[in-house]
């Protein structure tokens, strides 16, 4: 049975946050939402999957900027 490593990127309240879990070779994000429920990505490798938060979280979007974008980037390098 495969060790399941679950990292929290960030968690607003309990509707609104983001997590990746390792499980084995594959990364499987989970974006949990108020507004659009639960989504899931899987990627396969680790550039894949940063090249994804990469797009996925730009400033110009983010309540915080650029600050909260470099911390929510840093949190998903670390993995």
């Amino acid at each position: 049975m495969a060790v399941i490593r679950k990292v929290q990127i960030y968690k607003r309240d309990k509707y609104n946050m983001l997590t990746v879990e390792i499980q084995g070779k594959s990364l499987v994000v989970r974006e949990i939402s108020d507004a659009w429920g639960e989504e899931c990505h899987t990627f396969l490798s680790r550039p894949e999957m940063l090249a994804w938060a990469e797009s996925r979280f730009q400033a110009d979007r983010l309540e915080g900027g650029e600050r909260e974008r470099e911390q929510i980037l840093g949190k998903f390098r670390s993995i």
